[in-house]
């Protein structure tokens, strides 16, 4: 092979096919060496530990990416056919509605037909949105369908439609990526969020799915491999707990421990949102006991919602700088009970305005936040613009989250003990020899606390809570605790184990045939 100087080529220099294949591989080659070059000379004291964490990623990344996730052919089919039932009988409704209804025929797999159908036939305001090509333009999404299910005429189709959409994304899910061996597998991004978070898609093979946003009822079709036994470590209330340690430590010096820690003692009493119920709902008979307290919290507030549930739901969006008009959209409850139910929050948890409004001046003043995992963002929007504000809020306590779970996970892959294989956003899930459940479990665990020091030395941790099975769903009881469905699911994890594997312990005659 002769030696080709690059630097002396022109346009009009004659080279063999092969030799310019060469010269563009080399050039490659040697362009993104001085590009890294030159990156890392300007990481300073911040960025580099970020770029060092990002890099040993690598190893349990590519573990999972590599093993994927084993389904079981046989669950998989009674799951398709019962969601093709459905959605066979709610097309089959929509059409009725449509035909006899308006007198019209509609394919609910058709954009344009519904845009007709809502926007022209039916003659409702249009719902627009910017689309690919930047113009604002009439859209039938799935924001779309909910506004527009609030005009009467409408509401039935909407729902069905809303319905039928979902059931299809998940049937499509389960009708492809799986690879000849039975496996399903993923790509994770280490770099693919700004928060520092895991991003997941189709695997580098173009099969398999984003196997972190898989629905809890589509679980139990992926199984652990036979001799082996399911993990799933959780981080319990991370976001909300890293929030707490942001008020803290933001706020201590200034405010004194019982204001800035009221929100992270509320986080780590062990119920978040019945504490947050007796700030919200002072008038309620409260008894003064976990116990008493909890079943005031369940009691119904709003149409279904007790209000322990809408004080999670409500809690989490204002946490976040939800706006009563937005939270009252998502939420389906009343504007005016959102208002009522933020002034008492802040009331009860100040520093949470507090922190927003430091965020505000971080954002103006600095452009840029830093987690109290050491991890920087910096932020190129409008610094007064309620999209930017937002996201600059959301930021720390949701890149913290990332970056334990992340910790943790990365912990556990060097212990060699146990086998990845997915990791969703605050919780891992793994596979270890079903024999070695009662020691692995509690190292696992270990494994899993990222502690901090927060300022004044408060130690602080995100609590690790555990579930053991022989498939990825949650097992099912009726309402004293008995076992009704998912025999083989994902159970609490109290020191033992005392079940045995009901299916899916051999390795099926197709799978061999593969």
């Amino acid at each position: 092979m002769r030696v080709i100087e690059t630097h002396t080529l022109t346009p009009a220099t004659i080279l063999t096919q092969d030799e310019n294949d060469w010269v563009y591989n080399g050039l490659d080659v040697c362009v993104t060496l001085e590009i890294v070059h030159n990156l890392l000379a300007q990481l300073d004291d911040v960025a580099r530990p970020t770029y060092e964490f990002s890099k040993s990623l690598q190893g349990p990344i590519l573990e999972m990416n590599m093993r994927g996730l084993r389904v079981d052919r046989e669950r998989r089919d009674e799951v398709l056919t019962q969601y093709k039932s459905d959605i066979k009988f709610l097309t089959e409704q929509l059409n009725a509605f449509a035909e006899e209804g308006i007198g019209m025929s509609v394919n609910w797999a058709s954009p344009a037909q519904l845009k007709k159908l809502f926007y022209e036939v039916l003659g409702l305001n249009p719902i627009k949105k910017r689309n690919a090509q930047g113009v604002f333009a009439p859209t039938v999404d799935r924001e779309a369908l909910e506004k527009l299910s609030n005009y009467m005429v409408a509401e039935p189709i909407c729902e069905r439609l809303l319905l039928i959409r979902d059931l299809d994304k998940k049937r499509q899910l389960l009708e492809t990526g799986i690879d000849p061996d039975g496996r399903m597998r993923t790509s994770f991004n280490i770099a693919g969020t700004n928060t520092g978070r895991l991003a997941s898609a189709m695997s580098d093979m173009g099969t398999g799915r984003n196997l972190q946003n898989i629905d809890r009822e589509l679980r139990s079709v992926f199984i652990a491999d036979p001799g082996m036994k399911f993990g799933n470590l959780d981080l319990e209330q991370a976001d909300a707990r890293n929030v707490g340690s942001l008020c803290w430590n933001y706020f201590v010096e200034d405010h004194g421990p019982e204001i800035a820690g009221r929100y992270l003692d509320a986080c780590e009493s062990g119920d978040l949102h019945t504490a947050t119920c007796k700030l919200a709902w002072t008038e309620l008979p409260w008894t003064g006991t976990p116990k008493g307290d909890r079943a005031i919290a369940d009691q119904v507030a709003y149409r279904q919602d007790s209000y322990r549930q809408l004080a999670k739901k409500l809690g989490h969006g204002t946490n976040y700088y939800g706006t009563p008009r937005t939270m009252a959209m998502h939420t389906k409850t009343q504007v005016r009970l959102i208002e009522d139910f933020q002034a008492r929050y802040f009331k009860g948890f100040p520093c949470i305005q507090l922190w927003h409004e430091r965020v505000k001046h971080m954002l103006k003043y600095d452009g840029q936040i830093t987690t109290l995992m050491g991890r920087r963002r910096f932020f190129w929007g409008r610094h007064n613009d309620d999209t930017t504000l937002r996201a600059a809020i959301a930021y720390a306590p949701q890149s913290m989250t990332g970056d334990q779970i992340n910790t943790g996970m990365l912990n556990l892959f060097r212990t060699q003990k146990v086998e990845l294989l997915v990791q969703v956003h605050d919780s891992i899930l793994f596979q270890f020899p079903e024999d070695q459940e009662e020691s692995i479990i509690p190292l696992a665990m270990e494994k899993l606390r990222v502690p901090l020091t927060l300022a004044r030395g408060r130690e602080y941790v995100v609590p690790v809570d555990a579930k053991v099975g022989w498939n990825w769903g949650d097992t099912e009881h009726d309402k004293q605790g008995n076992l009704t469905g998912n025999e083989d699911g994902l159970m609490k994890w109290k020191g033992s184990d005392q079940r045995k594997r009901q299916r899916g312990s051999r390795r099926s005659l197709s799978s061999l045939l593969l």
